[in-house]
C-alpha cells in the first residue's frame, strides 16, 4: 500500500487530532500558573462565551474572521474594512488564537467583537458556533482547526481560507497527515500557483488564485503614513539607510560597513526593544565611530548629535508603530530575521520604491522571493555578501534606481487580492 493509502482517514484522524487537543489545552492551563502569556491566554479564553453571549444577539448577521496573531490579522485587515464599509448589515466577529495579535488588537474598531478563540476541540466546536452563529467564516492563512471546520461544514456555514499557502513539506501531504481539514472550506483562495496545483494533485479543485491581501495593506498602510518631522530632521539630506526589524546578527554587518561610508545616515529599528539590546546596539555604533541618538530622546526635545569629522550619525527607534512610516525616508532598506526564525515584512518596505536587503532564511517567503526574482530584494550570507550589494548601489546610482523601481512595481502590480476575495465571497 503506497503511503498515501495509508493515511488516517475520517474519525481515525479526528480522534487522534482531538485527543492531541485534550492533552494541549491541559498543558496549558498548567503552563498558565507559571507563564504570564499562557495565563493571559486561558483567561481570555475563559471570558469568550461571555462576550458572545453579551455581543451576538439571535438575530445578528456574522461574518467570522479567525487570525493566529498580528501577522495574519494584518492580511485580513483590508477585506474586514471592505466589509465594515460597504456592507453594514453584518456584524464582524475576530478572533485570535495569540495573546501577541489579541493583545495588541482587542480594541480594533473594524470588529463588532474581538475575543479569543477556544481550544479547537469537538466540545467547544459546538458551543462557540450555537452562540457566534457565523453566517461566514473567513480563516486566514495557516489556519486549519479540523472540529470547527467539520463542525461548520454539516451546520452549512460557508468558510473560506484566504492568503493561504500550501508546501509539499506540510503535514497535510505526509504520510501521517490528513487532507480533512483542506477538504472542509467551501472554497480556498491562496496565494499562489504552486499552492493551487499542489492542492489540484490531492483532488482539491475548488480553489482560487488570488494573491496576498498583504499587498493591499501595504499599500493602505502607506498612503495613510503618518509624516514623522523628528526623523526628516534627523536624515536632513543625507542618503539613509533603513534597518527595520533588525537583530544583532544584521547589527553585526550592517553597521560595521557604514562605518567606512559615514556619508550615509542608518536608522535603526529593533525588532526587540529591549534596554538590554538597546544598550548592546549602541555599544555596536560606539565600536565603530557613530554618534548616535534615541528617537524618544528626540521627542523630549533633545537635539540630535552634530556630524562630526570621521564619525557616522545613527538614529535609534526605540518605540513600537512607527517603522511603516519611517521607510518612506530610506534610500535602501533592510528587513531583519533572516538569521533567525525567518525574515519580517518586506512588503512593507518594498512598498515605497526602495530596494531591501535580507538575511538567509527567506525561502519561505514568497514576497521576498518574488521580489529577489524581478531585482527589487537582495539576500546577503556575510559581510563580503552586503557589501557587495551596497558597494554596487553607491558607485551605481542608475543601479539604485532601477531596484528601487522594481520593488515598488512589484507591490502595486500584485495587489487586489483583497478586492478579488471581496466579490467572490459577497458578491457572487
Amino acid at each position: 500500500m503506497s503511503l498515501q493509502g495509508k493515511r488516517l482517514q475520517g474519525t481515525d484522524f479526528r480522534f487522534v487530532y482531538s485527543l492531541g487537543l485534550y492533552i494541549f489545552t491541559f498543558g496549558m492551563i498548567i503552563a498558565a500558573i507559571f507563564n504570564k502569556k499562557a495565563r493571559k491566554m486561558v483567561v481570555g479564553i475563559s471570558q469568550t462565551y461571555l462576550l458572545l453571549r453579551r455581543h451576538i444577539k439571535k438575530n445578528d448577521k456574522v461574518v467570522w474572521f479567525h487570525a493566529a496573531s498580528l501577522g495574519e490579522f494584518e492580511q485580513g485587515r483590508p477585506l474586514m474594512e471592505r466589509l465594515h464599509a460597504e456592507c453594514p448589515q453584518y456584524k464582524i466577529l475576530l478572533t485570535f488564537f495569540s495573546p501577541s495579535g489579541y493583545e495588541v488588537r482587542k480594541d480594533y474598531k473594524g470588529a463588532d467583537l474581538v475575543c479569543y478563540l477556544p481550544f479547537d476541540t469537538p466540545g467547544n466546536a459546538i458551543s462557540f458556533l450555537r452562540l457566534a452563529h457565523p453566517e461566514i467564516a473567513i480563516f486566514i492563512k495557516y489556519e486549519f482547526w479540523t472540529n470547527y471546520l467539520t463542525t461548520m461544514r454539516r451546520k452549512g456555514i460557508k468558510v473560506y481560507s484566504m492568503s493561504s499557502i500550501f508546501r509539499p513539506d506540510q503535514h497535510f501531504f505526509r504520510w501521517y497527515g490528513s487532507l480533512r481539514p483542506i477538504q472542509q472550506f467551501t472554497h480556498l483562495f491562496v496565494q499562489n500557483e504552486t499552492s493551487r496545483q499542489l492542492l489540484m494533485e490531492h483532488g482539491i479543485k475548488n480553489v482560487t488564485v488570488v494573491g496576498d491581501t498583504r499587498l493591499d495593506r501595504v499599500i493602505a498602510i502607506k498612503d495613510k503614513a503618518t509624516p514623522l518631522p523628528l526623523v526628516e530632521q534627523f536624515r536632513g539630506e543625507a542618503s539613509c539607510f533603513i534597518a527595520g526589524s533588525s537583530w544583532g546578527p544584521d547589527e553585526e554587518i550592517y553597521i560595521p560597513y557604514f562605518a567606512h561610508h559615514k556619508d550615509w545616515k542608518l536608522i535603526i529599528a529593533p525588532h526587540v526593544i529591549r534596554e538590554t539590546h538597546l544598550q548592546e546596539i549602541e555599544k555596536l555604533l560606539d565600536d565603530n565611530g557613530f554618534s548616535h541618538i534615541r528617537y524618544t530622546q528626540l521627542e523630549e526635545g533633545e537635539t540630535a548629535p552634530e556630524a562630526e569629522e570621521g564619525k557616522g550619525q545613527a538614529l535609534i527607534i526605540n518605540c513600537f508603530g512607527k517603522l511603516s512610516s519611517i521607510y518612506r525616508y530610506g534610500k535602501v532598506a533592510l528587513v531583519g530575521g533572516g538569521f533567525g526564525v525567518g525574515i519580517h515584512n518586506v512588503p512593507e518596505a518594498a512598498v515605497y520604491g526602495i530596494p531591501v536587503l535580507f538575511g538567509p532564511n527567506n525561502q519561505k517567503f514568497r514576497e521576498a522571493q518574488a521580489l529577489k526574482a524581478c531585482g527589487g530584494s537582495f539576500e546577503y550570507q556575510d559581510d563580503a555578501s552586503f557589501a557587495a550589494i551596497m558597494d554596487q548601489f553607491i558607485q551605481n546610482p542608475e543601479t539604485l534606481k532601477k531596484a528601487g523601481e522594481a520593488a515598488g512595481n512589484y507591490i502595486n502590480a500584485n495587489a487586489g487580492a483583497a478586492d478579488k476575495c471581496f466579490r467572490a465571497i459577497f458578491k457572487s
